[in-house]
């Protein structure tokens, strides 16, 4: 069931590798690392993916805070637990 809010605990310690193909929606209430086409990759965790907008909540490095941005904007991300393809 989802979690509503930002999540109760830290992301993960580890950085994930950065996969050839990924889609933040199958993404949706994980731990999510985010490597955007331009800027520095930061955690994420993802409660809304709508076309032209993916909103959820960005780790500062001390606690998440409300973001949303355009997921054209979006090089690959990663997520915890890894999704399984059907």
């Amino acid at each position: 069931m989802p979690q509503y809010g930002p999540p109760s605990s830290p992301p993960p310690t580890t950085i994930p590798k950065k996969p050839k193909n990924s889609y933040i929606i199958d993404c949706m209430y994980s731990y999510t690392y985010v490597w955007p086409k331009y800027g520095t990759p930061f955690w994420f965790y993802p409660t809304r993916v709508e076309y032209g907008e993916t909103s959820g909540y960005i780790w500062t490095g001390r606690i998440w805070t409300f973001y949303g941005f355009d997921p054209d904007y979006i090089d690959q991300v990663a997520c915890y637990p890894v999704p399984t393809l059907y």
